[in-house]
């Protein structure tokens, strides 16, 4: 199939899956309806098993995957995620937890190589699904093996999401009976009013930042970088571009969101998409049905490992559990998930806009700092280390 309508093709059944995610509130995955329609579609021989490679996707992920992952280091102010230090350690612990209950109940049962399929999607979002995808495809796993991860990140969300809304809801509802929403109100506008007298080490030019070709340049020169650093320190070059990323954006060398001001982040993330997509178009049914019980048990030993790892971080933490296992859950569907359940919580909970507005400024930062601590940077740490044991 010609690239260009092979590209469409693919595009076509993302596109659906996030319109289906944004009727249903993100109540039902995006990925989950692009992944099984490219793969029904496949298998009843509507499209070719080859669309994804003929689409060129899979060599724009091979370029974009670090500047992608440098993007990502620019997302949260290092300020915040300071000031969230208790979210990282919480999403930190669910993960950890997660991966340990895996690797001492699943890799017995079903193989090292199923652990680590499952692991790396579990423990974050796509990002560390294709670098394990990528790793175990490397490795020259069995394909009931290499589609896993794909299996894994399509059912995550569907048992984790109304967990997290259930867990949200009851700790807004003590949060604003108990008169704490208010004091939280209070301390956020002095911390804001205290961050805007700040300055960073580096200011770059309005005309710069504005630029999308030279914010295309900029992030793949933080893509490159790490790539090259990663031969002299043997570090993988994921974890090296999250790291620069950080860096960059706390001294002022990198904007926040910079790949979406190069408006180049949509092209990325159908790479990401793509690569994971692949193993699951060209598997067979029969390994599709062979990779479903390890998926299963996969999902309820990890899922349950989450929950433990953030109860118990959160409890030692003297947090609130509610918020704390709801922190700890954002491993399992991440961003634009995490920020869209907090919204809904926030909107039915407040009996007016000024509560809803602190609801916001008490859950919504946890939330994305612990998203992001577990699908981007946790979670490629994770997914790069277990690769590299195959």
């Amino acid at each position: 199939m010609e690239a260009i309508y092979a590209a469409a093709v693919v595009l076509a059944f993302i596109a659906f899956g996030e319109l289906i995610s944004i009727w249903s509130k993100a109540r039902i995955p995006s990925l989950l309806v692009a992944m099984l329609g490219i793969f029904v579609f496949a298998k009843l021989g509507i499209v070719p098993e080859s669309v994804v490679d003929d689409s060129m996707l899979v060599q724009i992920y091979t370029i974009l995957v670090a500047p992608l992952l440098f993007h990502m280091g620019t997302l949260i102010p290092l300020r915040v995620m300071l000031k969230q230090w208790r979210s990282v350690i919480i999403a930190i612990s669910g993960m950890l937890v997660a991966v340990l209950l895996i690797l001492a109940i699943v890799a017995p049962l079903f193989g090292f190589d199923t652990f680590v399929a499952g692991s790396g999607p579990l423990a974050g979002g796509i990002v560390a699904t294709s670098l394990t995808t990528e790793g175990l495809t490397a490795h020259g796993a069995a394909s009931s093996i290499i589609v896993l991860p794909a299996l894994v990140l399509m059912l995550q969300s569907l048992p984790s999401m109304p967990l997290t809304n259930f867990l949200l809801r009851r700790y807004a509802t003590k949060l604003r009976d108990s008169g704490e929403l208010q004091e939280l109100a209070e301390a956020h506008q002095a911390e804001e009013e205290e961050a805007e007298q700040k300055r960073k080490l580096v200011t770059l030019p309005g005309f710069l930042v504005d630029n999308q070709l030279f914010m295309l340049f900029l992030i793949l020169v933080g893509g490159s970088a790490a790539t090259l650093l990663a031969v002299p320190t043997h570090i993988p070059s994921s974890i090296l571009a999250l790291i620069l990323g950080i860096l960059a954006a706390a001294v002022g060398l990198a904007p926040d969101k910079a790949m979406e001001r190069s408006n180049s982040f949509g092209i990325a993330m159908a790479g990401v998409i793509a690569i994971v997509m692949a193993p699951l178009v060209t598997a067979s049914v029969q390994d599709v049905i062979n990779a479903f019980l390890p998926t299963l048990t996969i999902l309820v030993v990890g899922g349950s490992g989450i929950v433990l790892g953030g109860f118990i971080a959160a409890k030692l933490l003297r947090w609130k559990s509610g918020l704390g296992m709801s922190v700890a859950l954002t491993a399992m569907y991440g961003f634009p998930a995490d920020y869209l359940l907090t919204n809904e919580v926030a909107r039915s909970i407040a009996r007016d806009e000024d509560e809803k507005e602190a609801l916001l400024n008490a859950m919504l930062p946890p939330m994305l700092v612990g998203g992001f601590t577990s699908v981007s940077a946790g979670s490629v740490v994770i997914a790069s280390v277990l690769v590299s044991l195959l």
